[in-house]
């Protein structure tokens, strides 16, 4: 059911945006929304609890969100209060956000290494996958994780690139405990 809300409430938003040519402050809004529920998962829980009347929620609701987003967003927000959708608030916007990067050919990339890479070697790892893949620009992240050991795991939506040291470990541990 949630899958479902999402896609169809986030392409919705996307077909408004589209019409209107209003991507990019959609985006905007969409992204600081996502933003401010994951900073304050109490809201989504206040404004999901059975004991707190509709009227104290549209209250909340106009306190947190009127006169801050445009009024198609915040349509869209008491649309989904009032259909009991609320919680699904954050992958609704979600699912806008990934529709409006693909179509703008926008690559979300996150990076994994055993140590902080430094500035060149990031860029160098940026430009390599730009001229990989059919991305125009990538939205980067990188991170540590020090059971990696050395080299890099790379996610790209459901793509997943592992030269980690961990994994040719394990593998080789695989082939020598099944006698190859």
């Amino acid at each position: 059911m949630a899958k479902q809300v999402k896609d169809v409430y986030g392409n919705a938003l996307y077909e408004v945006a589209e019409e209107e040519n209003r991507f990019d402050e959609y985006l905007a809004e969409a992204e600081s929304i996502v933003t401010a529920l994951e900073e304050n998962p109490e809201l989504i829980r206040m404004m999901t609890h059975p004991q707190i009347s509709e009227e104290e929620k549209d209250g909340v609701l106009e306190a947190v969100f009127k006169g801050r987003v445009s009024d198609e967003i915040y349509g869209l927000l008491e649309m989904l209060l009032e259909k009991g959708h609320f919680a699904d608030t954050a992958d609704v916007f979600s699912e806008f956000i990934d529709r409006v990067k693909a179509y703008r050919k926008i690559g979300v990339v996150y990076v994994s290494t055993p140590m902080e890479l430094p500035a060149k070697q990031k860029k160098e790892v940026e430009e390599r996958l730009l001229s990989t893949t059919d991305f125009v620009s990538l939205e980067m992240h990188f991170g540590i994780e020090p059971g990696l050991i050395g080299g890099m795991v790379i996610r790209i939506g459901d793509r997943v690139v592992d030269s980690s040291v961990r994994t040719k470990l394990e593998k080789l541990s695989h082939e020598l405990s099944s006698g190859r």
